[in-house]
């Protein structure tokens, strides 16, 4: 007999085995510990932890990560507009319930079991919960498409989105790369390497032991930097840096740069089997072209060196096709319990879907690669 029981901690609790859940080192407890233990979630945060768990024979079968949510920041698939039309009709949207990894939009499993009918248990499970405490609406978030199909299946509305992604096409160089290339976007890309590269910055790669305490210091002034640039409060604590960098330091790439013998800006980037992430980067100085350096051309310098298959740079950036990323969906999955609200967000979502397809073929269209 299968049991299903909820948790306000991901502490004291293991994971089922899922063949796909180490592709993605988000997945790992030890990342999500991390943002427990150094309140990057949890009280007064607005992230309150509630996974759930299927157990068998006091094995664990199924995982969800769940959370409890009191606003909407830090998801990047957008419901404010939703927000305000119950607030409007006199009902209360929060707290929802929100599946997925906090602050983190990289597509992966969200219902962790091998055997369909305990996911099937887990999100039944799930939707009782939301009618038995009378919560408006959960949200499962980057599913891959495996879930997302389970979840349509289910009666949950599908929500559509596109990311970019870059694919290391087995190329022996980063010349090779650029071969690829249309000729204006090849001779761009030429351009701002050369425009770093005369400025006299000193970029290095740091992974492992090579990261020291002062380097995650300086990251995160960086990293804090760029949020008061764009007038807004870092989501993420100094001490999840640190605790990732004792926890997982072997999936950690810094990549910094130093003028003068003064380091001006940093990009942390974390290491899957087959993936290169992208995640944040921050500067103490504008220098042209610096971000892309960065962000874009050293994450696929370093993916093909280590034989990586992709890199993920982040969420948005139609930018990211001219530095040779291309388009993939996404998914996100809903569940709203009031009937009314549910049938005009269906509508609202197949009207976005139908945007949203004609988007990607635009985006397919300029793909900067070289016609065949």
């Amino acid at each position: 007999m299968i049991e299903i029981v909820s948790s306000n901690t991901f502490h004291n609790i293991t994971l089922p085995i899922v063949d796909n859940m180490s592709h993605n080192p988000f997945l790992d407890l030890k990342f999500l510990l991390a943002l427990e233990d150094s309140n990057s979630v949890g009280k007064d945060t607005g992230w309150i932890a509630f996974p759930i768990i299927a157990k068998s024979n006091n094995q664990t079968v199924g995982f969800m990560p769940i959370f409890l949510k009191e606003h909407s920041y830090g998801e990047y698939v957008f419901d404010w507009a939703w927000a305000e039309a119950f607030q409007k009709h006199g009902l209360d949207y929060y707290p929802k319930m929100l599946c997925g990894i906090p602050f983190t939009p990289i597509t992966g499993p969200r219902i962790y079991a091998q055997d369909i009918e305990v996911k099937k248990l887990l999100i039944n499970a799930l939707e009782k919960i939301l009618k038995d405490h009378g919560i408006s609406s959960c949200h499962i978030l980057f599913p891959d498409e495996k879930d997302h199909i389970l979840l349509n299946e289910s009666g949950w509305l599908p929500r559509n989105g596109v990311q970019f992604k870059w694919q290391n096409k087995n190329y022996k160089s980063f010349d090779d790369f650029l071969t690829t290339l249309n000729h204006n976007k090849r001779k761009k890309i030429k351009q701002e390497r050369k425009k770093i590269k005369n400025s006299n910055l000193c970029i290095t790669q740091k992974t492992g032991k090579e990261i020291k305490t002062a380097d995650i210091v300086f990251f995160y002034q960086c990293y804090c930097n760029t949020y008061r640039d764009h007038h807004s409060t870092p989501y993420l604590t100094i001490n999840f840096f640190h605790r990732l960098l004792e926890v997982m330091p072997e999936q950690l790439l810094l990549v910094e740069a130093e003028s003068e013998g003064r380091k001006v800006a940093s990009a942390f980037n974390i290491i899957g089997s087959d993936t290169l992430y992208g995640r944040y980067w921050g500067a103490l100085l504008y220098v042209p072209g610096l971000h892309f350096e960065l962000c874009y051309y050293q994450g696929q310098e370093f993916c093909i060196k280590n034989k990586l298959e992709y890199f993920e740079g982040g969420a948005q950036g139609e930018h990211k096709l001219a530095r040779g990323f291309e388009p993939f969906s996404t998914y996100s999955n809903h569940y709203i319990s009031n009937l009314d609200f549910r049938a005009a967000i269906e509508d609202f979502l197949n009207a976005e879907s139908k945007k949203m397809h004609e988007y990607s073929s635009e985006l397919d269209d300029r793909k900067p690669f070289k016609k065949v």
